[in-house]
C-alpha cells in the first residue's frame, strides 16, 4: 500500500507528481492511501514513487476538472481523481460526458461546489482602504486590506484574478486557509490568517462603494429571498453596501411606481405594423428576392446601420436562428461575427460540424441598441418585435428547406413557436412546424456566466447539444 502525503490545502502540484508515478508504477487506486498526515500507516512503508515519471496525457477538461476539485475540502477530492484518472488512461477517456456515472457525477458537485466558492469571493470580497505612513512599498500612500472566509482551499486559485484586476494598487486578502499580498510587482501567498478585530479604514472609500451600489440598484428587480441565496448574510459583514439593503428594499415599490410614470410620459415609439404589413403582401419567388426585400425594409428599430441577413447554402441540413445582430453584425452585414459568432463556430468545429454547410440566420434582422456615448449596448426585442418579423424568418426558412433547425436562446425558440420558452427547462429535442428542431442557448449566455460559475461545464453541455442535433439529422439520412 502506497501513502501518499500532500501539503495541507490545495497541493495541485504535490498531487500531479504523485500521479505521475502512481501510471508510471501502475498501481490501482485501491493500492493507494490518500490519508496523509504524520501517522504511521497501518499497511507498513511502500517503496517511493520515481521521481522522473513522464507527464500524463489526459483530456484537457480532465485537467482543468483536476484543478478545480484538489481546492474543495473533501477529505476523498485526491482518491476520487485519481480513481478518476485511473479510467481515463485506461480507455474511458470521454468519461465526463457520462453524467450517470456516479463518480462523474460526485465530481461534477464538487466542481461545481468550488466555482461557486470562486465566484463568491470574486463578488464578495471587499477592499478596505488603509492609510499607513510607515508603508514604504506605496509610499506612505494608500494600501488596501481585505478580509475574507472561503468555504475551500481557494486563495491560490483567486490570485491571478486579483492581480489582474488591482494590478496598479498594493493590497492584502487575508483568509483563515491563507493569504495573499501584491506590491504592485510580485505576489506573495502567505499562511492563514485570523481575522483582525479593527481595521482603520478610510471610510470614504466604502462611502464611496456604497454610492455606486445605489446607483445600479434596480428596484423593478428586487427579490430578497434570490438576493440572501446569491449573498447569504456570511459575506454581509464585509460588505459596506450591506447596511443599504433594507433601506432600499423598503423604498422600492415607491421607485418602481416612479419609473413607470416616468414610461407612460415618455413619447410613444413607432407602430412598426404598416411596415411589415406593406412587406407581406409582396410574395417573393426566391431567397434572393426575399432578401433585397429585407434590405430595402426600413429597420422595425432605429438606428441599425443595415439589415443582417441569413449566411450559408439553401438546402442546409441544419439552420441555426439566434436572437438579433450585434454591434459588429450591423457593422459587417454577417451574422455571428462578434464574440458570440466566435465562440459558436469554436463549439460546431467541436461538435463535427462545418459552418459553412450550415444555414445561420437571426430571428431579428436590426440590431436594437441603446446608445451610452459612443458605445451601442444591446438591447434584447420585445416580443412584438418578435412577432412583426416572424414572416420573414419563415419564409426564409421556406426557402432555405433545413432538415432541423436549431434556436439558440429564448427569442428564436419565441419566433419560431409563437410562445415564451423556458430554454433551460425544454432545453433539447423538439419539433417547429414543418421543421424539426432543437432548443440551446444562445452563446452569449455563456460570455455573461460569472468567472468561475461552471463556465467550462456550460460550454461543453453548448457543444454537446451541437453534436446532439448533428447526429439527429445524421440519423434522419
Amino acid at each position: 500500500m502506497h501513502r501518499i502525503e500532500l501539503k495541507d490545502g490545495a497541493d495541485l502540484d504535490g498531487f500531479r507528481r504523485a500521479l505521475r508515478g502512481l501510471v508510471a508504477l501502475g498501481l490501482e487506486p485501491g493500492e493507494v492511501d490518500w490519508s496523509g498526515g504524520a501517522a504511521p500507516s497501518l499497511f507498513g512503508d511502500a517503496a517511493p514513487l520515481p521521481a522522473d515519471a513522464p507527464p500524463v496525457s489526459l483530456p484537457r477538461a480532465v485537467g482543468d476538472l483536476i484543478g478545480t476539485v484538489v481546492c474543495h475540502r473533501d477529505p476523498e477530492r485526491y482518491a476520487l481523481l485519481h480513481r478518476l484518472v485511473w479510467r481515463v488512461v485506461r480507455g474511458e477517456r470521454d468519461m465526463l460526458d457520462h453524467h450517470a456515472d456516479p463518480l462523474v457525477h460526485r465530481l461534477a458537485l464538487l466542481d461545481k461546489a468550488v466555482r461557486r466558492d470562486l465566484h463568491k469571493m470574486h463578488a464578495f470580497l471587499r477592499f478596505n482602504e488603509v492609510r499607513d505612513p510607515a508603508n514604504s512599498e506605496s509610499g506612505g500612500a494608500e494600501r488596501y486590506v481585505a478580509w475574507f472566509e472561503p468555504d475551500h482551499f481557494i486563495v491560490e486559485a483567486t490570485a491571478p484574478f486579483f492581480v489582474e484586476r488591482f494590478e496598479s494598487l498594493v493590497w492584502t486578502i487575508l483568509t483563515p486557509v491563507g493569504s495573499l499580498h501584491w506590491d504592485r510587482r510580485s505576489l506573495t501567498i502567505g499562511p492563514a490568517a485570523v481575522k483582525p478585530e479593527h481595521l482603520d479604514r478610510d471610510d470614504r472609500f466604502a462611502e464611496g462603494w456604497q454610492r455606486y451600489y445605489e446607483s445600479t440598484f434596480n428596484p423593478a428587480r428586487v427579490n430578497p429571498t434570490a438576493m440572501r441565496a446569491e449573498m447569504p448574510r456570511k459575506y454581509w459583514a464585509n460588505l459596506p453596501e450591506a447596511a443599504a439593503i433594507p433601506r432600499m428594499i423598503r423604498s422600492a415599490p415607491a421607485r418602481v411606481q416612479a419609473m413607470i410614470e416616468a414610461e407612460a410620459a415618455a413619447p410613444h415609439r413607432r407602430n412598426p405594423d404598416k411596415a411589415v404589413a406593406a412587406m407581406a403582401r409582396q410574395e417573393p419567388a426566391t431567397l434572393a428576392e426575399l432578401n433585397r426585400i429585407i434590405l430595402a425594409a426600413d429597420p422595425l428599430v432605429p438606428g441599425a446601420r443595415q439589415a443582417v441577413l441569413g449566411e450559408g447554402p439553401e438546402g442546409a441540413a441544419i439552420a441555426i436562428v439566434g436572437e438579433q445582430p450585434g454591434d459588429q453584425e450591423d457593422v459587417e452585414g454577417r451574422p455571428f461575427v462578434g464574440p458570440a459568432g466566435q465562440l459558436l463556430t469554436r463549439a460546431l468545429e467541436e461538435a463535427g460540424i462545418e459552418r459553412s454547410t450550415a444555414y445561420l440566420t437571426n430571428a431579428v434582422k436590426h440590431f436594437k441598441f441603446v446608445a451610452r456615448g459612443k458605445r451601442r449596448l444591446h438591447q434584447s426585442p420585445t416580443a412584438g418585435e418578435v412577432k412583426h418579423y416572424r414572416w420573414w424568418l419563415m419564409k426564409e426558412l421556406s426557402f432555405v428547406r433545413p432538415r432541423l433547425v436549431v434556436t439558440l436562446g429564448a427569442t428564436a425558440a419565441l419566433a419560431l413557436t409563437g410562445r415564451s420558452v423556458p430554454v433551460l427547462r425544454e432545453r433539447g429535442p423538439t419539433g417547429f412546424g414543418d421543421w424539426g428542431g432543437f432548443v440551446t442557448v444562445h452563446p452569449s449566455y455563456l460570455l455573461r456566466l460569472p468567472a468561475g460559475e461552471g463556465v467550462e461545464q456550460a460550454y461543453r453541455d453548448f457543444v454537446s447539444d451541437l453534436r446532439w442535433a448533428r447526429g439527429m439529422v445524421e440519423s434522419a439520412g
